[in-house]
């Protein structure tokens, strides 16, 4: 399985944190996976500007050339994507959240009626899967899992597929590995 790792630590000195993913990623690959982690604060990633050209004028890709290129590209021929990030101030890092933003040109700007609610059409035959990974701060508490968590399910059905699960770093990384590994590629568009 193709997995893609966004990490959106944005602080270096935060080395566990990247030590927990290097650590999954070499998990994964022991049992057989493909495994390709994107370090977001190492990248240029500007702010989306809403100027709708990746729906309007070139549809698929943004008009900014920066490094969300690659990484929506990343993503679409992925089997499984994990969005990685310490909570800050009751939510995912801005730098993963604006990795996110960038990631509209994978949907088309068309609408249809999805469980119930309207959103945007998808512009690929597949997605993939989703996961999250979180490493609580010190005022942390189980509230703020679960808003970070029913966001990226909200994410997922805008990606058009399914968030498969959340894990917290004090999982055992076997653990997380072993179910990252057991998912079967799932096409929800």
């Amino acid at each position: 399985m193709k997995v893609l790792i966004l990490n959106g630590n944005p602080k270096a000195e935060n080395q566990a944190f990247d030590e927990y993913l290097h650590s999954l990623s070499l998990s994964l690959q022991n049992l057989g996976d493909d495994v390709n982690i994107s370090v977001l604060r190492d990248m240029n990633i500007k702010y989306c500007r809403g100027c709708w050209d990746c729906w309007l004028k070139n549809p698929g890709e943004c008009c900014i050339a920066d490094d969300s290129r690659g990484i929506s590209r990343d993503v679409i021929n992925s089997d499984f994507v994990l969005f990685a990030s310490p909570v800050i101030m009751g939510f995912t890092s801005a730098l993963l959240k604006k990795a996110i933003d960038r990631m509209i040109p994978l949907i088309h700007p068309y609408f249809s009626l999805v469980q119930g609610e309207i959103h945007h059409r998808s512009r690929y035959d597949k997605y993939p899967l989703l996961g999250l990974l979180l490493e609580k701060g010190k005022d942390t508490d189980d509230k703020d899992i679960e808003i970070i968590t029913d966001t990226f399910h909200r994410v997922a059905l805008d990606l058009k597929t399914s968030l498969h699960y959340t894990a917290l770093t004090d999982a055992l990384i076997q653990e997380v590995a072993h179910e990252i590994n057991g998912l079967q590629r799932v096409s929800t568009s």
